[in-house]
């Protein structure tokens, strides 16, 4: 199953349509979402689910009927949401002329899911959409209600012509396939706007000569700013989001100019401005905003500022996202069986926060995964704490080192960067997460030639990007010589000396 993704021609009359019905959509599904939580609530406090959680998960079958008749009882299933949701929609003439009885039954059953998700604690709450963050509908299938027919979109009596490209074969690969759904949704480019179709298809999607997937084992070692990966006959070193335009100087001068715009506007909501002193100088500190609610009025400015902001930023991730599924493919075209140590991205975010936004390596992640799995191979993932290796040597003793130590120097005379040394070892991790040390002795004559050519091209790649991207994406400690073919003489003395002392 894949999505096919079609721009619309809407004019204002169709869009003030649309509008009308994604607000009745937007109302319905609140309405679904707060009868679900009122119901999980019951669930929740109810004695047959109290009782359920104290039997043994070694007992699935009996823990797994108790808590389906405590579900039962209060009836708590999609099939009643959705029936809640037929009953709201008649009473409510106007969301019964607006919605389809499908696109009912698919808002109720989204609704659901969002509940289930703080019922399994996979997500802490839910939110209630406001009219900005409501911005898709879709059918059950392409038979009734919001549906793909004639090379147009049909929803009642509204039907929407699409921009169609002959030559594009990825649109085209989608227009033949059979759909089994479609979608509505609007984006905002540049301040305005623009409204989509997606066809969710049946099949296997339109895939590229180049963005093949080779059958053989890659190793992975993934990092905050690059990733490094080994595959049989080729490795590599690869930054995220290369060469991606950040935006920064131009988010904060917007950053600054809606602020100045809402101390204007709402001085009643700041703490006055003091006077404070550091050293000799004195100067005058803008009030803190206060506490607990306040309405705040937006003006022209600040809403224009916004949505600059906001077209900045999605182009941003735009850009990102584009040159890291080039990485994916570039590592799938050496091996669709990845192997990987078992990192916590969340705890990146919580700790490095804008670095980890800018370069995305959840998505890199997700993506080889998917696209791994989607070519018949695999992506496993081993624990850290078992394997532990960027402290191995090949001689099979563990040291420790700091973050800061980027290459490894390995007690046979071995020196390599740290992520490449890790990405290769990973390849030779069983299924009971198992390093096999002798394979990896055994391949490293042969492998060598291969990661010291990838360090050289990681390097030259950082010189390229410029001072200010490269100290992003390597330390000191780093430095290759391109004449010697070796590490930098620097970063062997202060090794050295750290071990000395």
């Amino acid at each position: 199953m894949f999505i096919t993704e079609i721009p619309l021609i809407v004019d204002s009359k169709q869009e003030s349509e649309l509008l009308s019905r994604f607000q009745a959509a937007r109302q319905l599904y609140n309405a679904c979402l707060n009868e679900a939580i009122a119901r999980m609530n019951l669930v929740r406090n109810s004695e047959i689910y109290q009782s359920a959680r104290i039997i043994p998960k070694v007992q699935k079958k009996k823990r797994s009927e108790v808590f389906n008749a405590a579900r039962k009882n209060v009836r708590y299933s999609d099939y009643d949401i959705q029936a809640y949701a037929t009953i709201v929609s008649n009473k409510s003439k106007w969301i019964a002329d607006k919605i389809d009885s499908n696109t009912q039954q698919t808002l109720a059953t989204r609704a659901f899911r969002a509940s289930e998700k703080v019922l399994f604690g996979a997500a802490k709450k839910v939110r209630y959409k406001v009219p900005n963050r409501f911005r898709s509908v879709e059918g059950k299938t392409n038979k009734q209600g919001i549906r793909w027919k004639d090379n147009q979109l049909v929803w009642s009596k509204l039907k929407l012509t699409p921009i169609i490209d002959d030559r594009n074969p990825v649109i085209q690969h989608g227009l033949k396939s059979p759909v089994k759904y479609v979608r509505l949704l609007w984006r905002e480019l540049n301040g305005r706007r623009r409204w989509y179709v997606q066809l969710i298809n049946e099949g296997i999607p339109y895939q590229q000569e180049k963005n093949y997937a080779a059958d053989g084992v890659v190793g992975i070692d993934l990092n905050i700013s690059n990733i490094a990966f080994v595959g049989d006959k080729q490795a590599g070193l690869l930054p995220f989001a290369n060469q991606s335009p950040r935006y920064e100087r131009e988010i904060k001068a917007l950053q600054q100019a809606m602020q100045r715009s809402q101390r204007n506007s709402n001085p009643e909501n700041y703490e006055p401005d003091f006077q404070a002193q550091v050293g000799r100088k004195v100067f005058t500190k803008k009030g803190k905003a206060k506490k607990g609610k306040q309405r705040w009025n937006k003006s022209k400015a600040y809403l224009k500022a916004a949505a600059k902001k906001r077209t900045l930023e999605r182009k941003k991730a735009a850009y990102s996202k584009s040159q890291n599924r080039k990485i994916v493919n570039e590592i799938l075209r050496h091996g669709k069986h990845i192997k990987t140590e078992n990192v916590s991205i969340k705890g990146w975010q919580k700790r490095y926060g804008k670095a980890i936004s800018a370069k995305s390596p959840g998505f890199i992640q997700s993506e080889l995964k998917r696209k791994a799995e989607s070519a018949g191979g695999s992506f496993t993932k081993f624990s850290t704490q078992k394997t532990a290796l960027s402290q191995t040597h090949l001689s099979g003793n563990r040291i420790k080192k700091s973050l800061s130590e980027r290459v490894h120097f390995d007690e046979t005379g071995v020196v390599m960067h740290r992520d490449l040394f890790s990405a290769y070892l990973s390849r030779y991790i069983n299924d009971e997460d198992n390093l096999l040390l002798h394979l990896a002795q055994n391949e490293w004559e042969r492998s060598e030639p291969i990661l010291m050519q990838a360090w050289k091209d990681f390097q030259i790649n950082c010189e390229q990007l410029g001072a200010s991207e490269s100290r992003l994406s390597r330390s000191p400690s780093e430095q290759f010589c391109m004449k010697l073919g070796t590490v930098n003489q620097i970063a062997i003395k202060e090794r050295k000396v750290n071990s000395n002392s």
